[in-house]
């Protein structure tokens, strides 16, 4: 199995538009971050989790001919608003596309692409969706595979991390319930939110996130959902214990 890192920066992305700050200013590929996004790729099946505003130029960028369904970790718009851009696989798939959220956040996406997911009232020329609700208290079966959702907070909203194999990408935490623990054992690849130094109501600054990684001992960490106060890439990675790096646009990982 595989994991590529589609996206890796903070809602507004790197560079920010207009900013004068040094990262935004980096030629470094790896300071260039779009919205956070990945793919979970096996076989011949191909899985999203969440769909940004850069869903389109993800999808280019690493050539994706087909998608087998959506896993959404909350509302926002950073990890949602792109759903419009899955229409080119809907047409050439000829099948629904499947869609893996919590009843809250198929709530939001029925407000916000109502010409999409309102069946009666549908806009001639949207894709045709497969809405299946999810939930922390039972695993999804994704073709062969068994992928656990997570339940963690950001800020005080509750969202969904999800576990595939020896893997969890958890964005977006601020805390975890204990009763997530559970499913954070025996990890070999871990990828978690690490958004700056400066304290935050909704996300895991660079300290919480390690302190996070110590806690749950996993064998590699990958850092993620990154701002441009981070600082740069290549800086930033010297100083992270050794089992501990950030991750970027692009970056593929296998797993079992």
């Amino acid at each position: 199995m595989k994991i590529t890192f589609l996206g890796t920066g903070t809602s507004q992305g790197i560079p920010i538009i207009g900013s004068t700050h040094p990262v935004c200013l980096s030629d470094n590929f790896k300071d260039k971050r779009l919205r956070c996004s990945a793919m979970i790729t096996w076989d011949d099946n191909v899985y999203v989790i969440d769909c940004s505003p850069d869903f389109r130029q993800q999808m280019l960028r690493q050539n994706v001919s087909k998608i087998d369904g959506i896993l959404f970790t909350h509302e926002h718009t950073d990890h949602i608003i792109g759903l419009d851009d899955i229409r080119p696989f809907f047409y050439r798939q000829k099948k629904d596309i499947p869609l893996y959220a919590d009843e809250r956040v198929f709530k939001a996406l029925s407000s916000r692409f109502h010409y999409i997911i309102d069946s009666q009232n549908k806009y001639p020329g949207t894709p045709n969706v497969r809405q299946t609700v999810i939930s922390a208290k039972n695993t999804i079966q994704l073709q062969n595979k068994k992928v656990q959702p997570i339940d963690i907070m950001h800020g005080n909203l509750p969202i969904l991390g999800f576990r595939v194999d020896n893997l969890v990408y958890l964005t977006d935490v601020k805390t975890v319930p204990e009763h997530s623990y559970q499913h954070l054992k025996n990890i070999d690849i871990l990828v978690v939110n690490a958004l700056r130094e400066e304290a935050h109501f909704s996300h895991f600054t660079l300290e919480e996130a390690l302190a996070f990684i110590r806690k749950i001992q996993p064998k590699r960490a990958y850092l993620t959902h990154i701002s441009h106060l981070l600082g740069f890439h290549d800086e930033v990675e010297k100083s992270l214990p050794s089992n501990v790096f950030l991750a970027y646009d692009g970056l593929e990982l296998e797993f079992n």
